[in-house]
């Protein structure tokens, strides 16, 4: 026994499990490695686009996570039609926006890329009904509409009629240059 109370028993103790606790770890990690996504995964996880051949009244189709990315250059017309629907009258007023702040409302300019770029809209093209993808420059307000159950979007992808309960969401994006736009 020595002064503190210890004996050569408890140290050995001790040092046995600290090696099974080291053992364990080690036979663990390949387990909890093997869960990470692989590099293909992570790849995917922006991509960027360049929009410089779109005219207005184009659209262009992405695929970012597995999902179709919608990115229409909208023409003035498109524009002011969404302008000019009041908040009030949309089944769902909130604009599912990443890059604004989650209570933010469905406006022309939280659903476009925004003040001086309101002609470019991104969105995740997946209605949000039972996850079909839309047709575009379809249905009744010319924007998106979803053939399997009737929903209609308008030109800023906003939900106007049908059983789809939210608007298409806007992933996280930005303009890396005047041409270029990187999702995700």
């Amino acid at each position: 026994m020595t002064a503190g109370g210890t004996t050569r028993r408890d140290f050995l103790y001790l040092t046995t499990g600290a090696l099974g606790a080291v053992g364990a770890v080690g036979v663990a990690w390949p387990f909890v490695n093997q869960m990470r996504p692989d590099a293909s995964t992570l790849a995917l996880a922006s991509v960027e686009v360049d929009v410089s051949s779109l005219e207005p009244g184009m659209s262009l189709t992405v695929k970012w996570r597995g999902k179709p990315v919608f990115i229409r250059n909208r023409t003035p017309e498109e524009i002011e039609a969404s302008k000019t629907v009041p908040v009030s009258e949309l089944k769902d007023p909130i604009a599912r926006n990443a890059n604004l702040d989650a209570a933010a409302e469905a406006t022309d300019t939280a659903r476009s890329a925004g003040e001086g770029k309101e002609n470019w809209l991104v969105m995740v093209g997946v209605c949000t009904h039972l996850g079909c993808i839309p047709l575009g420059t379809s249905g009744e307000y010319n924007g998106w509409f979803c053939p399997c159950h009737g929903s209609v979007y308008d030109t800023s992808g906003r939900i106007r009629k049908g059983p789809a309960p939210e608007n298409m969401h806007i992933p996280v994006f930005a303009f890396t240059s005047d041409t270029v736009i990187k999702v995700g």
